[in-house]
């Protein structure tokens, strides 16, 4: 991406936060991202304003099935909130300066915290199909990086440290919460791909082989956006089905989508009492 490319961006950025920042009367401290099916925590939230994608200048559209495609600011436990109520995707055709778009916008509200939410195909064969995992590392298989092309100066270095993306502290506070509520949670290494497709046999031995425990299309983009800028991330998956080569049964989208459904109740009750705790 050229220079010029760059300075347009930055732009688009800052006019769709100004525009947000007209609309809501607190800027939030906690941004939560929500994936596929995972959209129960926005019941929680109070006094809700919503703001649809479509009327944020220069915002991406979500196309994604199970993404409504809006922001949703409120009081969650105390805090100011804003939730993502859809992503944008590498495989919607995005480039990933626009995957990234929203995690900017909210950096640029002043947002420190950035939890993060997704369905993924469990690869380790121990994992039981319902279940969350914290997410403690990632592996990028996507074939592309956001911090690609002329760094932004002003949002953070030409290489940011990736060795506490996710954040030690919040992870050990979820661990925390999790028990005390009785929710049994997994802790994993969380590998992204470019998708749509689901991943092959052969692909999810690979994968598994080189460490990884889950496996999705998102989630890591955001997070290396938001190492870039110093934003601390807590990452939680729904483990959606079994991604294990020796037991694989065909899958589709409304499958996953009904199991994150479920998972999600679960996870909306650990980053509610999460935020509470920050």
């Amino acid at each position: 991406m050229v220079n010029e490319d760059v300075k347009l961006y930055v732009e688009r950025v800052k006019k769709a936060a100004d525009y947000i920042k007209n609309k809501i009367s607190e800027l939030p401290e906690v941004c939560i991202v929500l994936g596929s099916g995972l959209h129960v925590i926005a019941e929680s939230v109070e006094n809700p304003v919503r703001v649809s994608y479509k009327d944020i200048p220069e915002s991406p559209i979500s196309t994604a099935p199970g993404h409504k495609g809006e922001l949703i600011f409120g009081k969650l436990n105390g805090k100011n909130v804003v939730l993502m109520n859809g992503r944008f995707h590498y495989y919607e055709g995005y480039h990933m300066r626009d995957v990234t778009f929203g995690v900017r916008v909210m950096q640029q509200l002043g947002v420190k915290y950035l939890f993060l939410t997704n369905a993924a195909g469990g690869l380790n064969p121990d994992f039981e199909v319902g279940r969350p995992m914290i997410i403690s590392d990632h592996i990028n298989m996507m074939g592309d990086n956001p911090l690609i092309g002329p760094n932004i100066e002003e949002w953070g270095p030409r290489f940011p440290d990736m060795s506490n993306a996710y954040d030690k502290s919040l992870r050990e506070i979820a661990k925390q919460v999790a028990k005390e509520l009785d929710i049994p949670v997994y802790e994993g290494v969380y590998v992204a791909v470019a998708g749509p497709n689901f991943e092959t046999p052969a692909e999810l031995r690979m994968l598994r082989w080189m460490g990884a425990d889950a496996v999705g299309m998102s989630t890591v983009p955001e997070v290396i956006a938001a190492a870039h800028s110093g934003t601390k991330v807590l990452a939680i998956s729904a483990i959606t089905d079994r991604a294990v080569p020796d037991d694989l049964k065909p899958l589709t989208a409304e499958e996953v989508l009904e199991v994150a459904n479920r998972t999600g109740k679960m996870i909306a009750k650990i980053l509610s009492e999460v935020v509470k705790r920050i």
